[in-house]
């Protein structure tokens, strides 16, 4: 059987490779996708695979995709589940929808993943292989002969994996363009305080502060700094500059798809100052009633790409009304960087629904006795409420 596994060359995949060829007797391929890797990382992945006597491996660049097709949507849509900007949910749709298009080409029977039984992203992969691939049958590995990490660890060194954690320090890290999570070993523990050592995007390196100009058109940035940049591009010189500030450093406590509780932690530093800067303009052009409106939508949208239902129907849907409010959405935003925190201190767009004359104190477009008709019914029912409670 030949089996086509999601490979990023860490611990829990590296380990597949071996336990798809030595437990279930299957030919491997593997499939690296790029969603932001650096060329020397992508290029000791690809020797890893190969050194594992792989049948062949794949390296797909899907940075451009991803940044147009995912990051972008997540921009118009504000994308956060309870404070953590989607990075590594908004990635795995598109890993797996390469890892069935290798699988088909390939003409394999099996789609693999090493995502763990406790975790999220046997949901994102396994809700895109039954979506697109309902046909061919689904191998994970760890979670179905139930590895710890501590067991994997021990599997890899009696195999001769060379892996880039170990029993002290067993991170699971994740990366691509739109944010970094750091995961498992003592950061499990929610009392127990990070080591800066984890942390790489978010490493205050500027202490002064620092003006950021994103400009926006149809609700996606495409100038930073009066710079035209290529999605991706855009991206990661977004990160490095709101990063070396310290900006975009998350610590929290998430509600897993399972219902568990975890600790995690991430770094995010081009989604805090893009989204940040987005929710500033569309404040500035859009209705009162658009913006309460899609807060709810966003919450949905956010939901639902964290719980890995990217081919969802209403996913579609609900981006279609998230895509008609970005009309407008476009203009200029200047934000401050400093000491960790991203401020926006400026926005203009020639949509803004914002009069200087109207909401002065000194002009008088605005006749402001015209406001007393409204004022006797703005509290009506409340009024004959209190009036009924004095007759009784």
């Amino acid at each position: 059987m030949k089996a086509v596994l999601a490979y990023s060359g860490g611990l829990d995949t590296s380990v597949c490779v071996k336990l798809l060829q030595e437990k279930y007797g299957c030919e491997v391929v593997t499939v690296t996708v790029d969603v932001g890797l650096a060329e020397e990382e992508l290029r000791e992945v690809e020797e890893k695979a190969r050194s594992l006597g792989v049948a062949e491996h794949y390296t797909i660049d899907a940075k451009e995709e991803f940044a147009r097709g995912y990051i972008f949507r997540a921009i118009k849509a504000n994308a956060s589940y309870e404070g953590y900007p989607l990075s590594t949910a908004l990635a795995r749709p598109l890993i797996a929808e390469k890892v069935v298009e290798v699988a088909k080409r390939e003409g394999a029977e099996a789609l693999a993943h090493g995502a763990t039984g406790k975790g999220n992203d046997q949901f994102r992969f396994e809700a895109v292989f039954r979506t697109l691939a309902p046909d061919k049958k689904i191998i994970a590995p760890i979670r179905e002969l139930n590895l710890t990490r501590t067991e994997s660890i021990a599997y890899a060194r009696e195999q001769g994996i060379a892996i880039p954690v170990d029993v002290e320090k067993p991170y699971s890290i994740d990366e691509n363009l739109w944010g970094r999570s750091i995961e498992g070993g003592a950061l499990e523990d929610p009392a127990f305080e990070p080591p800066e050592e984890i942390y790489e995007w978010t490493k205050l390196r500027r202490h002064e502060p620092e003006l950021v100009e994103v400009e926006f058109e149809r609700g996606v940035p495409v100038r930073l700094n009066r710079r035209e940049l290529e999605p991706a591009e855009l991206i990661a010189e977004a990160n490095r500059i709101a990063g070396e500030h310290g900006v975009g450093r998350i610590d929290m406590i998430e509600d897993r798809i399972l219902g568990l509780k975890a600790r995690e932690n991430y770094e995010c530093p081009a989604a805090e100052l893009l989204i940040t800067a987005h929710r500033a303009l569309e404040a500035l052009v859009l209705t009162r009633r658009e913006l309460a409106f899609k807060a709810q939508v966003e919450a949905r949208w956010s939901e639902l790409v964290y719980f890995g239902l990217w081919n969802e129907p209403l996913r579609f849907a609900l981006d279609a009304f998230i895509d008609a409010t970005q009309e407008r959405v476009t203009g200029r935003v200047k934000a401050r960087l400093h000491q960790g925190r991203c401020t926006v201190v400026g926005r203009e767009s020639e949509y803004a629904l914002y009069s200087v004359e109207a909401v002065s104190f000194d002009d008088k477009s605005i006749d402001q006795r015209s406001v007393e008709g409204m004022l006797r019914f703005h509290a009506l029912q409340a009024e004959m409420f209190w009036r009924s409670l004095r007759r009784g």
